[in-house]
């Protein structure tokens, strides 16, 4: 006798569906020793609301004739996210965020607030997803796998594209070692600062400001650009390495 799905949360609650032949006025439907309410029955079907319980049961279906073969349901734990990576990503979206965690290969969707997303599972402690387009700010993260849902302890941010308005001092060595300072906006989440292309050391000190280590070039003169998880800016101007 089929029964759809076979899995379902600890905690209960989902609609299960059990088909088969001379299943009217069914009287009562068992879930191990549980009994489920039954919301809708014919002569081929009977549907009820599954009970809580733990690890594989026998599910049965009892009517006026007997009581049916018994098939196996699966109770699935709810998922547990214990990390996400990275916490944020670009308002236009399409940034790849690792979950980790347990419980997550039955996973069916990711929301981002109220944006439901399809993840790729990787494992039952592994899952990908590509975040979607949303207006910058904080918004939850909540996981739905067939054992119930969970939501990451920490949220996840959408950030707004940098700008880069500034820089001081504008003139630096070729051995490199002069302390950089750029203003801009949406900055927090800087991830790269390059003068002309080559990385620089850098510490982020706030929204509006980093704090960048010049890295040793030629002589002459280079763009100063900084990459955040919502874009990349590059500052106005150009910083010239010369000999002192």
């Amino acid at each position: 006798m089929p029964i759809s799905p076979d899995q379902g949360s600890t905690g209960g609650g989902s609609a299960v569906t059990f088909t088969g032949t001379g299943l009217a006025d069914a009287t009562a439907v068992f879930f191990g020793a549980k009994s489920a309410a039954i919301t809708a029955n014919t002569p081929t079907s009977v549907s009820v609301v599954l009970p809580s319980g733990a690890g594989v049961v026998d599910a049965t279906v009892r009517t006026p004739g007997g009581t049916s073969n018994p098939v196996p349901f699966y109770y699935l734990p709810p998922p547990v996210v214990l990390a996400v990576s990275p916490s944020s990503g670009p308002v236009a979206g399409g940034e790849t965020v690792t979950l980790t965690g347990r419980g997550l290969d039955t996973a069916t969707s990711v929301a981002f607030g109220a944006t439901n997303v399809t993840p790729t599972v990787v494992s039952d402690s592994e899952l990908t997803v590509v975040s979607p387009a949303h207006a910058a700010g904080v918004v939850s993260l909540v996981v739905t796998a067939q054992g119930g849902t969970d939501t990451a302890s920490d949220p996840f941010r959408f950030v707004g594209p940098p700008t880069a308005t500034g820089f001081s001092p504008l003139t630096g060595l070729p051995a490199g070692g002069t302390l950089v300072g750029i203003t801009g906006t949406n900055l927090s989440t800087t991830t790269g600062v390059t003068f002309g292309g080559v990385p620089a050391t850098f510490a982020v000190l706030s929204a509006t400001q980093v704090a960048a280590i010049a890295p040793a070039h030629s002589l002459g003169a280079v763009s100063i650009t900084v990459t955040t998880t919502g874009g990349s800016a590059t500052a106005p101007g150009v910083f010239l390495y010369l000999l002192g």
